[in-house]
């Protein structure tokens, strides 16, 4: 990327957008982070930030989008959740998108990275390995958002490259892996010993190297990928005794059949927790490491890595 070129973040404010502006401000780029609202954290040197009104609402774009020839577009909906109705999905996720991408085209914007969700292709499980060649088969109002919020950007006009990011793990994660961390982090025994299915997970780190990957490649141009870490998907209960591994503890994990957690579940109704936690979600990178994406890590690795960035922290503190 050359030193004129200034890449627009939207979302800098978030989990993701805290490591993809650091991330891209080490490597010297300039960067404008736009956010609803100051964060609750300095942002590095040379970082300008720019707040702009609720996605829900029509604003103009233009000032943000002044003097930026890159956009990575990371603010929407983070992930599905009780309580959050189709058309709010619809107005952040598909018509935010849909406004700026529209206004990037006009702006002359020569790249528009939309990190969209591997929800927008499958559910919360899947009976297959997912790549970029299955049809996309979102079964939900936050899939179904992301999947049209893609569609949008590939009708702008705008040149543009869409990611499919799997769950993430990393310093200050929020979501099903923030559960999970915490259940590893607890002294007691879990009955997770049975739980073999497998989920497949995205770095943080693998996450903003993918992203300075497609800035700097047009082979990447017109593409959609999935994006996860590198090699085997860990069984659920792999990734607890990974974790306390780290710690330098024992696994304790317990037998119990996954059916006593499952049956019970989809009785009241809640197939969808039991998909995220007790269901396959598998993703093949195949396609994006093809291209030229050089991951860090697998994911055994990061797991023992957050850990061990954790214990250096908090020994430091």
């Amino acid at each position: 990327m050359s030193q004129s070129s200034r890449t627009l973040v939207t979302g800098a404010s978030g989990f993701l957008g805290r490591a993809v502006v650091t991330g891209l401000a080490r490597r010297g780029e300039s960067v404008r982070a736009a956010m609803r609202r100051p964060p609750p954290f300095s942002l590095p040197d040379g970082v300008e930030m720019i707040e702009h009104p609720d996605l829900a609402q029509a604003f103009d774009w233009r000032p943000l989008l002044h003097g930026v020839d890159r956009v990575i577009h990371l603010a929407g909906i983070a992930d599905a959740g009780s309580g959050i109705t189709a058309e709010r999905y619809d107005q952040i996720d598909r018509q935010a998108t849909a406004r700026l991408a529209a206004a990037a085209a006009r702006a002359g914007v020569v790249h528009f990275v939309l990190v969209s969700s591997i929800r927008a292709q499958s559910g919360p499980a899947a009976d297959h390995i997912l790549s970029e060649r299955d049809a996309p088969a979102a079964a939900d109002d936050y899939g179904r958002s992301k999947l049209a919020a893609e569609n949008e950007v590939r009708a702008s006009d705008v040149p543009f490259t869409i990611l499919r990011p799997v769950a993430f793990y990393g310093s200050d994660v929020k979501g099903n892996f923030a559960l999970l961390l915490r259940a590893a982090r607890s002294r007691w025994p879990l009955p997770l010993k049975d739980f073999v299915n497998r989920r497949s997970l995205l770095g943080i780190d693998n996450f903003v190297s993918a992203l300075a990957f497609v800035l700097g490649e047009g082979v990447s141009r017109g593409e959609i990928y999935a994006v996860a870490d590198p090699g085997p998907a860990l069984p659920l209960a792999d990734i607890i005794a990974t974790l306390r591994k780290a710690e330098r503890r024992r696994p304790l994990l317990l037998p119990l059949p996954a059916d006593f957690v499952e049956i019970p579940l989809r009785l009241i109704g809640r197939t969808d927790l039991w998909e995220r936690f007790g269901g396959d979600l598998v993703v093949d990178p195949g396609k994006f490491m093809a291209a030229g994406w050089r991951p860090a890590h697998d994911t055994r690795a990061g797991l023992a890595a957050l850990v061990q960035a954790a214990a250096s922290r908090s020994a430091s503190a």
